[in-house]
């Protein structure tokens, strides 16, 4: 496999307050190549949408963003400020947000807003650009687009409306596409063809595809890889099999069990699964594994120290010192599931 589209090492959020700074994303490290989509799940507050925000630089103050590098097809784009922000923004990386409807702009049609993403970022004249903002409609699948290409935001439904965000999104054939719970605001079944949508435009383009969400029926269907973020940290990362399968941390364990659904036993409903606790507040981060309070699993030396990423299968790492008895009650678990 080559170099990766992108390559976070230690990415960190941090926001200062009263004189400490309180640590919202805490040292990520992850790939994503060409063609793939990586999926970044956990609870609200996880600081998944602030690793999003944090790629593209727009971490406001008292935010502050820091590393050890995020390189981009190569070329390190951590702390670029300024124009050169401005000229990656939309151009080689690009995001999809949450709500359409405050991310576009309710006074400027929705061509001239395909036009103005190009004519940002390439020297062409407004002609070319309007009939490629018309051929982008067109392959987002919104019908008649010569005559949708003159309409306002508000002449559009929220599916629409989404499907513009991405052929904004897609205007200058970004390396890297982010979408933050691009289906939040949707119905199911206008969910499914948003998201059937960018998996044939990562088959079809090579695009690399970074979601972020809290589905888990999303991230089954739609990527190749699962990273699991608690309390801002990466608690486990593997093949999407792999991990609905057998998942290895506690907490992971805990969101998959939660999941309405499975709580079916001989045709009848069974009790909600839940995780107990609460998760810990950023000012009163534990010393040792933030998730221990609320574990099962949970010994002294949890306590102490903050677990370090464990290598298993090809590729996958899990942050937990208890992976072996985990392991084993997963399997137990499944005997009793066959008898």
């Amino acid at each position: 496999m080559g170099e990766p589209v992108l390559s976070v090492d230690g990415l960190s959020v941090r926001f200062d307050r009263k004189g400490n700074a309180l640590t919202a994303v805490d040292g990520l490290s992850f790939d994503i190549s060409a063609g793939e989509t990586l999926a970044i799940v956990g609870e609200s507050g996880c600081g998944k949408s602030l690793t999003a925000l944090a790629l593209l630089g727009l971490v406001a103050a008292p935010g502050r963003i820091e590393g050890r590098s995020v390189k981009l097809q190569g070329r390190d784009i951590l702390g670029l400020e300024g124009e050169a922000l401005r000229r990656l923004r939309g151009n080689r990386i690009a995001m999809i947000f949450q709500e359409p409807m405050t991310a576009l702009n309710p006074v400027l049609t929705i061509g001239e807003q395909i036009v103005e993403a190009i004519t940002a970022h390439e020297d062409i004249s407004h002609q070319k650009a309007r009939d490629r903002a018309v051929s982008l409609l067109d392959r987002v699948r919104i019908s008649d687009p010569r005559r949708r290409v003159n309409d306002y935001p508000h002449h559009l439904s929220g599916g629409m409306r989404q499907r513009v965000m991405i052929a904004i999104a897609l205007a200058c054939n970004p390396a890297l596409l982010v979408a933050d719970e691009p289906t939040t605001a949707l119905d199911v079944t206008i969910q499914s063809q948003i998201l059937e949508l960018l998996d044939q435009i990562k088959r079809e383009s090579g695009t690399a595809i970074l979601l972020i969400t809290h589905d888990l029926g999303v991230v089954s269907e739609y990527s190749d890889r699962v990273l699991v973020m608690y309390a801002g940290r990466k608690v486990e990362e593997r093949t999407t099999r792999d991990l609905l399968k057998s998942p290895l941390h506690p907490y992971t364990r805990g969101l998959i069990a939660a999941r309405p659904g499975r709580h079916h036993v001989n045709g009848l409903r069974t009790r909600l699964s839940e995780i107990p606790g609460m998760v810990p507040s950023l000012a009163e981060m534990p010393h040792g594994c933030g998730f221990a309070a609320r574990c099962s699993f949970v010994v002294a030396a949890c306590r102490i120290a903050r677990p370090p990423l464990i290598p298993v299968d090809a590729d996958g790492a899990v942050a937990c010192l208890r992976i072996e008895e985990a392991r084993a009650s997963e399997h137990a678990a499944a005997r009793c599931d066959a008898y």
